[in-house]
C-alpha cells in the first residue's frame, strides 16, 4: 500500500541565516494516512510513526513507503504521544493509558504491555494510602492517569508522561514501574520536555511552565524548582535546544516565548517573543539543535534561527497546508546528514504529512 500522495520536486528557495551560513528548503513530498488528524509525528531507526486518530502509521523516511500500521483498538482514543526506549516504543493515548509495542527485525509491532503493569497495580490495590481522589465519590491508584495522557519523554532509563489529569508521572523503564506521580499544575498538561540532565519541563492549559529537578535528598523524587510566569492563554507546546540552554514554549496566543536558563542555577527567564504567526502555536520541534521549528493553526510553519548578535528571528515559512500543522518532527540522520541536509516533517489535521528538505550551505 502506497500512502504517497504527490512527490514535488521544485526549485528550492534560499534564504540568508548569518554572513556566513544561509539554507534553502523545498518540499520533497505529501503522505496521505487514510484517516484524517495527524495527532502526533515521531522518527526512530529511519522510520516515521505517524499518529492518526488511533492508528499508528509507519513510513520509511527514506522512499516513504507505507511499512505497517498497528494499534487498530478505536476504544484506546487518539494517540497523542509517542517515545521510544531501545526495541520498544510507548504510546500515550486518550484512554489514559501508556502502551508499550516491542518492534520486530521485519518492522512488524506487537503489543507487549500497557502501563501501569497489571502487576504494578495488584501490589498497591490492598493499601488505601495508594489511591487519590479523581473526582468526586470516585478514586483510582496514584499510579494511573485519569485522563488523556498528553505528553511522554525518555531520559536516561526514565520515562516521564503528563496528563489532562495535571499530573507529572515518573517511570523506570527497568521494570515498566511507575515510581512517582505530582499533582504538577492546576489544569491540563498539555507538554513536557526534559534535558540531558534530568530537568524537566511542563506546560499547561493553566499558563504556565514549570521546571522540576530530581531532589538530592531523595533521590527517586522530583521538586519543584520554578514555576515561569502565568499567562492569559493556554501552553501548548514546549521545546529545548541541543545544550539545554535555552527553552521555547508556544500557545493558544501566536507567539513563541523563548526562555534562557542562568548558567550554574534552576532559574529561567524571559530572553524575548517571536511573532510571526497568525494562529495558536500547536507545536515546536529543535532542528539540528540550532534552530526551532514551529506549526501553527495558521496552517503554516516556520523556522526560526539565531543572529549573529543575539536573538532569533523567523528564516523561512513553510506553507502547502490546508488543515491547522499539529505535529512536527526532525530527522538529520540521512546518507545527506554531512552536507547539512536535515529532513522536517509536518503533520496536519487533515492527515496530510509533509516532507521538506532543509540545506545549510557554507
Amino acid at each position: 500500500m502506497n500512502f504517497t500522495d504527490k512527490v514535488s520536486h521544485g526549485m528550492k528557495k534560499p534564504c540568508l541565516l548569518s554572513h556566513e551560513f544561509s539554507f534553502s528548503y523545498h518540499c520533497l513530498a505529501s503522505l496521505k494516512t487514510l484517516t484524517p488528524h495527524i495527532t502526533c509525528l515521531a522518527v526512530h531507526r529511519n522510520l516515521l510513526y505517524a499518529a492518526s486518530l488511533n492508528i499508528i502509521n509507519v513510513f520509511h523516511v527514506s522512499h516513504y513507503t507505507h511499512v505497517d500500521s498497528f494499534n487498530d483498538n478505536p476504544a484506546s482514543g487518539f494517540v497523542k504521544s509517542i517515545a521510544f526506549c531501545d526495541s520498544r516504543i510507548f504510546t500515550a493515548h486518550q484512554d489514559g493509558k501508556i502502551r508499550v509495542w516491542f518492534i520486530s527485525p521485519s518492522k512488524r509491532h506487537r503489543l507487549l504491555v500497557t502501563l501501569p503493569t497489571v502487576k504494578d497495580q495488584l501490589r498497591r490495590f490492598m493499601l488505601p494510602k495508594n489511591y487519590v481522589s479523581v473526582r468526586r465519590h470516585k478514586r483510582r491508584l496514584w499510579i494511573q492517569h485519569c485522563d488523556t495522557v498528553s505528553g511522554l519523554v525518555v531520559n536516561e532509563g526514565l520515562m516521564y508522561s503528563v496528563s489532562w489529569d495535571k499530573s507529572l508521572k515518573i517511570w523506570d523503564l527497568s521494570d515498566d514501574r511507575c515510581m512517582e506521580s505530582v499533582q504538577a499544575h492546576e489544569d491540563a498538561i498539555n507538554a513536557v520536555a526534559v534535558s540531558g540532565n534530568g530537568t524537566v519541563y511542563t506546560a499547561s492549559a493553566d499558563g504556565s511552565i514549570r521546571v522540576w529537578e530530581r531532589d538530592d535528598e531523595q533521590v527517586k523524587k522530583y521538586r519543584l524548582v520554578k514555576s515561569v510566569e502565568k499567562k492569559k492563554s493556554a501552553v501548548n507546546a514546549i521545546a529545548l535546544n541541543g545544550d539545554g540552554t535555552m527553552l521555547f514554549t508556544g500557545g493558544c496566543d501566536s507567539k513563541i516565548s523563548v526562555w534562557e536558563r542562568k548558567e550554574g542555577t534552576n532559574d529561567v527567564v524571559l530572553a524575548e517573543t517571536l511573532r510571526g504567526h497568525s494562529g495558536p502555536i500547536l507545536c515546536l520541534v529543535s532542528v539540528e539543535g540550532r534552530w526551532i521549528a514551529s506549526g501553527s493553526g495558521d496552517r503554516t510553519v516556520r523556522i526560526w534561527g539565531k543572529e549573529r548578535g543575539g536573538g532569533y528571528s523567523c528564516k523561512a515559512v513553510l506553507e502547502g497546508h490546508e488543515k491547522p500543522v499539529k505535529s512536527l518532527v526532525a530527522f538529520s540522520g540521512g546518507e545527506d546528514a554531512k552536507n547539512g541536509v536535515v529532513t522536517l516533517f509536518s503533520g496536519s489535521l487533515n492527515g496530510d504529512i509533509r516532507v521538506w528538505e532543509l540545506q545549510v550551505q557554507i
